[in-house]
């Protein structure tokens, strides 16, 4: 079978009581008919996922979603958390020990920057951060103590992409574990596995889950991690998935591609109408034909997320203000991948810049694309 029709069945053989959708196992454990049935669950560490006894550790709503997401991303296994965090935490934190080094691209997600840089000091691991364009600025980084180079693909906001097979080649032969967020693309328009990357993690809340009304966490890799993972992080953080949560994430994920298709159509049609515009000093966009990027994008990627960021002409917080607070199709909030068009204000820079911007990120959702330029055009022309 295709990819599309195992997105819709695989992990679903069983039709309970003949209900073609999924029921909800809302239930915090599994009860046993025998001594030695619940023994042998309970000891068997290397049981298969069917053999469930608790909720936090197991359980059939997580099991399809989880096949499905091993499926996308063309890894062994695959593992569903309560949040993104919580995958990105419990997979950082199966990757180091105290004393490790960490090498990080510093445009990655902000909480995942917060955590390799005030979080894991205080368990004595260290964490170098780096531009990531250019390999060899990344190998430049890594230390004999290096255990794990974590990566974005395109990064967060300024939508900056890293040489995946180069990079993960060159850690493969040190045995430095490489993983990257995959949220940004989604397993439609990218699979890191099959650069080298050994684990791939999403922030499911967004694209997989796609409606705005779950926060949900994944992570693809081999059986051999995802069981050590299982076993250790999974269980001791108590931070797996609850089962409507996956259900939920389950009933999104059968309409992703169509979604993401939907979204990278309008998206690029945000960029085009923002491209050149007056107010616009800089834009970025991973479809950007003139991307500095380009090829390698074209290389690692089927397609393109719907984000689209620029920097205004007017770096002054009052117009800013005043511009997000004029739109009305365009709602004003954080995370994207809904089927809402969003816009948030962020003022930062990143390491290579040398001052702070104000950035507004747009996040193209499944309105009709003309009501969002003519959101745009009516808030920019307000500030004339």
């Amino acid at each position: 079978m295709r990819r599309d029709t195992k997105l819709q069945h695989l992990g679903e053989e069983v039709h309970h009581l003949g209900a073609v959708t999924p029921p909800i196992f809302q239930t915090s454990l599994f009860v046993h008919d025998t001594f030695d049935s619940l023994r042998g669950k309970l000891a068997d560490s290397s049981a298969e996922k069917e053999h469930y006894v608790y909720s936090r550790v197991g359980n059939p709503n997580l099991t399809m979603v989880e096949k499905k997401l091993a499926m996308l991303e063309g890894t062994e296994d695959a593992l569903v958390f309560g949040s993104g965090m919580a995958a990105i935490s419990a997979a950082i934190l199966h990757g180091v020990r105290a004393g490790d080094h960490v090498v990080c691209v510093d445009t990655a997600y902000g909480p995942t920057r917060s955590f390799l840089l005030e979080y894991l000091p205080g368990i004595g691991v260290e964490t170098t951060m780096v531009v990531g364009v250019d390999p060899e600025e990344i190998f430049g980084a890594v230390r004999e103590n290096t255990k794990l180079i974590y990566l974005e693909s395109p990064s967060s906001v300024l939508f900056r992409i890293q040489d995946l097979a180069v990079v993960t080649g060159y850690a493969r032969e040190r045995g430095i574990l490489t993983l990257i967020d995959n949220s940004n693309c989604s397993p439609i328009f990218q699979n890191p596995a099959a650069m080298g990357v050994d684990i791939v993690l999403h922030s499911a809340t967004k694209y997989l889950a796609g409606h705005s009304d779950v926060v949900a966490g994944a992570l693809c890799a081999s059986r051999e991690i995802c069981r050590a993972i299982e076993l250790r992080e999974g269980q001791w953080l108590g931070a797996r998935l609850a089962p409507f949560d996956a259900w939920l994430l389950l009933r999104g994920m059968r309409t992703l591609r169509l979604r993401v298709e939907e979204a990278q159509r309008v998206g690029k049609e945000l960029f085009e109408f923002l491209r050149g515009r007056d107010e616009v000093a800089e834009i970025y966009y991973s479809g950007d034909p003139e991307h500095p990027q380009a090829g390698l994008i074209a290389r690692q990627q089927r397609g393109h997320t719907s984000l689209v960021t620029i920097i205004p002409r007017s770096q002054e917080e009052e117009w800013v203000r005043a511009f997000l607070e004029k739109l009305d199709v365009f709602q004003m909030g954080v995370s994207w991948g809904g089927y809402e068009s969003l816009a948030v204000p962020i003022f930062g820079k990143p390491m290579d810049w040398p001052d702070e911007k104000w950035a507004i990120r747009f996040y193209a959702g499944l309105e009709d694309i003309e009501d969002l330029k003519e959101d745009i055009d009516q808030a920019f022309a307000a500030l004339r």
